[in-house]
């Protein structure tokens, strides 16, 4: 399965490969790694761009360093919430992060992610990996709407990068 990106300067492929339970993602910024990278490492920077922009987020613990671990929640209107945790297994600053994924609603389904920052002369490319238990697994965070959170994070992101000094 491979989805086309909405109408933005800057792509975002999401694709499935029929025979594997992953999920890789590639974007790229108009921005380099460093700021990239400080962008999903600085707990103040995630909380402003990380979601769908209809939820609020709450950052209940964000401390992106190998052996680190991460809680957040996003929350409805209504008062819903969706509580994520994980750790970060490797933290390699403006290069890689490897960290699990894990929705508070299905405890039993961890992914396993891993993000690369690529620097392509002032502009990065970021290509994230997850790794699911199962295609059926993989089948069910699809078919939970996260292209659509990931498309509209992602287009936040643009533009908070955009508004972050150089």
């Amino acid at each position: 399965m491979s989805t086309p990106g909405t109408q933005h300067r800057n792509e975002t492929r999401i694709v499935a490969d029929p025979a594997l339970p992953t999920i890789v993602i590639t974007r790229e910024f108009d921005a380099p790694p460093e700021r990239v990278f400080r962008a999903h490492t600085d707990p103040d920077l995630v909380a402003q761009w990380l979601g769908p922009r209809r939820l609020a987020m709450r950052i209940d613990r964000y401390d992106a360093h190998s052996g680190g671990s991460y809680r957040y929640v996003h929350r409805e209107d209504d008062g819903t919430e969706y509580g994520f945790h994980g750790v970060f297994h490797e933290v390699r600053p403006h290069e890689r992060i490897v960290q699990t994924f894990a929705f508070d609603g299905f405890p039993d389904e961890v992914s396993l992610e891993t993000a690369v920052f690529e620097d392509l002369g002032g502009r990065t490319r970021l290509t994230t990996k997850s790794l699911m238990d199962s295609v059926e697994a993989r089948d069910a965070m699809i078919a939970s709407g996260m292209e659509h959170g990931v498309r509209e994070s992602y287009e936040r992101l643009d533009e908070l990068l955009g508004g972050l000094p150089r």
